[in-house]
């Protein structure tokens, strides 16, 4: 049983390469050219920003920013929330550098997570 099931798979890898070449030929006189539907997948940034969580940088709790944000644990996430606190919300995602310990890199690898 298991032979014929890697044969089948086997036999489909190789009719998925050759699909294109097929399907590009010109149909013979008189007969009828069918093509089978083709999955596409996204590689724009849309689906990237979908599977990526984002957090609200003037709502968010320490926990969520530190849970959300790549390399920012919860002292340096209770530390935005301080000055967030004491400054009023942020006017922009690029103010975040103003925090103490958070530096551009920080910044520039959070963008497609946050927003204001």
């Amino acid at each position: 049983m298991k032979k014929s099931v890697m044969k089948l798979h086997h036999m489909l890898f190789i009719s998925a390469l050759l699909l294109p070449a097929v399907s590009n030929a010109a149909p013979e006189q008189g007969s009828v050219q069918e093509t089978a539907p083709v999955a596409s997948i996204q590689s724009s940034s849309t689906a990237k920003e979908v599977l990526e969580p984002q957090v609200s940088l003037n709502q968010a709790t320490a926990e969520q920013l530190a849970e959300v944000m790549l390399g920012i644990g919860i002292k340096k996430a209770q530390n935005i929330v301080n000055y967030r606190e004491q400054n009023g919300p942020f006017a922009s995602l690029e103010q975040l550098q103003e925090v103490p310990g958070i530096g551009i890199a920080t910044v520039e690898r959070n963008l497609s997570r946050l927003k204001l």
